[in-house]
């Protein structure tokens, strides 16, 4: 969606100018409830199709669960690095399904798929630590799904749990 996009350019333009100060996606949660609604209406209006084919190639989707406790204990280079394999990897799903889907939900995941291979560049982009392409460690815990809506509510909970919680804590450091 064109407000999201730009949304995300304004994002990087800030950070490139100004390492110092927090962006401002980490320091106004209203930013992330703005993405947190939008994947909730994504993956209500793919709901509501009538017929969505099943993935006769499955997708490889992370498991995003976590336990509170354990997130907290992990330095924030370990959650990004951790957020990086889910997202690389759900963004695989999405662009492996996209050739399967068509009609209805067809849209969805082509908004889907933007609006998770941005975070995807953002994440990449907008923080200081390496991100090796071998990365050891990155092979989330996954499942296969051959149903669509998996993506959207995999998609979703990752939104709400991990990538919030993580501005949080970003949040905390950074802005005052």
């Amino acid at each position: 969606s064109p407000p999201g996009l730009l949304l995300l350019t304004s994002f990087l333009l800030h950070m490139e100018e100004s390492h110092a100060s927090p962006p401002r996606l980490i320091c106004d949660n209203r930013l992330i409830q703005k993405y947190i609604e939008e994947a909730k209406g994504m993956e209500k209006r793919v709901g509501q199709c009538q017929v969505l084919p099943t993935l006769s190639c499955p997708a490889l989707l992370p498991l995003v669960d976590f336990s509170l406790q354990q997130w907290k204990s992990k330095s924030n280079e370990t959650k990004w690095r951790e957020i990086l394999c889910d997202l690389a990897l759900l963004v695989g799903a999405m662009a492996g399904a996209q050739s399967q889907v068509t009609e209805c939900g067809a849209k969805q995941l082509n908004q889907l798929y933007e609006h998770a291979n941005s975070f995807l560049l953002l994440l990449l982009q907008g923080f200081s630590w390496e991100a090796g392409p071998g990365e050891p460690g990155c092979s989330p815990r996954s499942m296969e799904q051959n149903d669509v809506t998996s993506i959207f509510l995999t998609y979703r909970q990752l939104v709400q749990g991990k990538l919030r919680f993580f501005f949080h804590d970003l949040a905390k450091d950074s802005c005052k």
